[in-house]
């Protein structure tokens, strides 16, 4: 655990975040049932990282934070794939929104997570996650708003296990979510958290251009054969 650290950087960037994964996940690679599942947009860089060292399948799950009208940083809950809705309810009580901006808002975010799953997947189909391992990788977690999403819509299809692997992260969120799924990875769990970009070097936006790339060179590594092993250890 990293605490208050004394300098400002843990991270270089999203490549370094996902390499600093590796290792603590190292139990699944090469498994025919575990896939790692990214959240877009900056968790794709990290999960692509993850996904090549392991030799596991890499695929997305989209989430969209529902931000604060006036601090859109500030989260009020989330939506996922599957018509998952996730409210913040001491957010809500601490600063109301009234019923047609936050209608307006979830109708916003709805399109655009529809944007980007058509963006991004296209026509290859969700990926089946029953009884299989998921790992879920974002490049941080501040109130989890948006891990809890994707938690939440990834449960519904009945995995075997669903792990959490995240490389920065304040310990209240992480503890929270240690009752929520099978296991949470995180190298620097943090006493305070200013934002997810401080911790970072470089934390320059990812692109959907970035996105599709790493996307696409992984789906290819996939269907060429180098992907998971045959065999896989039990958990």
């Amino acid at each position: 655990m990293t605490n208050s650290p004394s300098i400002q950087t843990l991270l270089e960037d999203r490549c370094a975040a996902g390499q600093e994964l590796v290792e603590p996940l190292s139990r699944y690679a090469g498994r025919p049932d575990a896939i790692v599942l990214a959240l877009p947009r900056g968790g794709v860089p990290v999960a692509y990282e993850v996904a090549t060292a392991l030799r596991l399948r890499l695929d997305l799950i989209i989430v969209r934070k529902l931000g604060f009208p006036s601090r859109p940083e500030f989260a009020l809950g989330a939506i996922a794939s599957g018509g998952i809705q996730i409210l913040n309810d001491d957010a809500l009580a601490a600063h109301p929104v009234d019923r047609a901006s936050f209608d307006a808002l979830v109708a916003s975010e709805k399109q655009e997570l529809l944007r980007r799953e058509q963006a991004y997947r296209g026509k290859r189909p969700p990926a089946d996650l029953k009884d299989q391992v998921v790992i879920l990788v974002d490049d941080g977690l501040a109130t989890g708003a948006s891990m809890m999403a994707a938690i939440h819509a990834v449960r519904t299809q009945a995995p075997s296990r669903i792990v959490v692997a995240v490389p920065v992260a304040p310990l209240e969120t992480v503890e929270a979510l240690r009752g929520e799924v099978n296991e949470v990875v995180c190298p620097h769990v943090l006493e305070w958290m200013v934002s997810i970009g401080y911790w970072y070097n470089d934390f320059t936006q990812t692109s959907d251009d970035i996105v599709m790339d790493l996307l696409q060179r992984a789906w290819h590594r996939e269907s060429v054969g180098d992907g998971p092993a045959q065999e896989g250890s039990d958990v």
